[in-house]
């Protein structure tokens, strides 16, 4: 149960940083491409790599610690099913050539 916790805290610190790295892309980098998901998804696969080997092998970190970094904050931060959907919107809307780059890119 108190891993469960841990992994809670991680996730409401992961969603609320998808929702404003989501936000700032749209502001900055405009709405007709997924950028915030796809930033979000490449930034969270790097972090997952760097905190797994910093965690088992470099730090002493307890096991509560890894996983609200890494099933709670990364698991919330990096998302499937926005890609997903981004994806089949972009099909919908007849840009065939964005949906094949945001599925290369994820």
């Amino acid at each position: 149960m108190q891993q469960m916790i841990w992994i809670a805290a991680g996730a409401i610190f992961g969603a609320n940083a998808r929702y404003l790295v989501g936000q700032w892309a749209a502001r900055t980098l405009g709405t007709g491409f997924p950028y915030g998901t796809l930033i979000v998804n490449i930034a969270g696969s790097f972090l997952l790599g760097l905190i797994v080997i910093l965690t088992t092998e470099r730090l002493a970190v307890s096991t509560e610690v890894r996983l609200m970094l890494t099933v709670g904050f990364l698991g919330a931060f990096t998302t499937f099913s926005s890609f997903s959907v981004e994806t089949l919107f972009l099909l919908r809307d007849g840009s065939l050539g964005l949906a094949l780059a945001n599925v290369l890119a994820n």
